[in-house]
């Protein structure tokens, strides 16, 4: 089945001008991603409580019919905001100016002159069953590709050129002849161009592609912890968390401190002998004064001859040293 697609090339304007082909590709993407759980939400309204008919038997003429209905009420949509406009005059009564708003309006339309009787019960309307059931049936058009994303890009371009009131999200410059049209062309602001990140294959308008730039998920950026590292911005979010060595850790031995996780063996060196007593504490348990024990702190690390304390880095590891060369003090008193 052939469906209306955009044409890419010059388009003619009113009487003798070319209009310029060019529109906001975000904005036709996003709007392409509405059209796939539109047409599955008319198919399983259509379809609910039915027993010889599934989603998926009345896919493709469903389709036809929802692409012809907003494309014609996309081309009439703007003489009918004029009127309607002129005939309700209070600020509530306006018609919306999103495109992707008034899309969705025209779904819902179509959809709900393709509901069965069970399809027009409120109850199933807004129900979670109902949104499962569209969810799996937008999952199984997209894995069957049923309607693949460029062919839904084509009419949603149409749809954007159509309903685009204000003209943000598409060019409205004419010209009266090739070459003039040309010229703009090259320097419009809505020329799609790729974006230059690599591993991004997202076509995005001149104007819009410093926000991209500000999101693309295969922007190369510097750690934002503010490690040595270069990463895409996609795989930020884990390396800060995992594996960075800037990402920040509170003192293994609970002594209230926090720094880089880098510096944790820096750390343990400097505050060795508040870890030393910490420990000493829990060993010992109350047999000691305080004192008694800071005492015995300071022998013990006068006694580890190969810095073993220093590079013990959390409380089990540094008990068992202590333990170990406590044993190993020949003639030294332990209590």
């Amino acid at each position: 089945m052939d469906l209306p697609v955009a044409d890419p090339g010059t388009e003619r304007g009113e009487g003798p001008l070319l209009q310029c082909p060019y529109c906001d590709s975000e904005a036709m993407h996003k709007l392409a991603q509405l059209l796939l759980p539109g047409l599955a939400a008319v198919c399983v309204d259509g379809t609910t409580g039915d027993l010889f008919r599934k989603p998926s038997v009345v896919a493709v003429d469903l389709r036809k019919e929802m692409v012809d209905y907003i494309v014609q009420r996309s081309e009439t949509f703007i003489a009918d905001a004029l009127i309607e406009s002129e005939a309700n005059q209070a600020p509530e009564n306006e018609m919306p100016d999103d495109p992707f708003e008034i899309v969705s309006i025209f779904m819902d339309d179509f959809s709900s002159t393709k509901r069965n009787i069970i399809g027009h019960v409120s109850g199933w309307l807004l129900s979670d069953s109902r949104e499962d059931k569209i969810d799996d049936f937008v999952q199984e058009m997209e894995m069957t590709k049923f309607w693949p994303l460029d062919r839904r890009e084509a009419i949603a371009e149409v749809l954007l050129k159509n309903v685009d009131i204000k003209t943000k999200f598409h060019c409205p410059e004419k010209y009266e002849n090739e070459e003039r049209l040309a010229d703009h062309k090259e320097q419009c602001s809505f020329r799609p161009v790729t974006c230059p990140n690599d591993g991004c294959r997202a076509k995005v308008s001149v104007r819009c592609m410093d926000d991209h730039d500000a999101a693309c998920p295969f922007k190369v950026l510097q750690c934002e912890q503010n490690c040595e590292k270069r990463l895409l911005r996609r795989d930020m979010d884990r390396h800060c968390v995992t594996v960075c060595s800037m990402r920040p850790m509170k003192c293994p031995f609970s002594c209230d401190s926090s720094f880089p996780e880098r510096d944790l063996e820096k750390h343990c060196s400097e505050f060795l002998q508040a870890h030393l007593l910490k420990v000493l504490k829990v060993i010992h348990k109350k047999v000691h004064s305080e004192e008694e024990l800071k005492e015995l702190a300071q022998k013990i690390e006068k006694y580890d001859e190969h810095g073993k304390l220093a590079k013990a880095l959390d409380a089990r590891p540094l008990t068992n040293v202590v333990k170990d060369l406590e044993a190993k003090m020949k003639g030294e008193p332990l209590s």
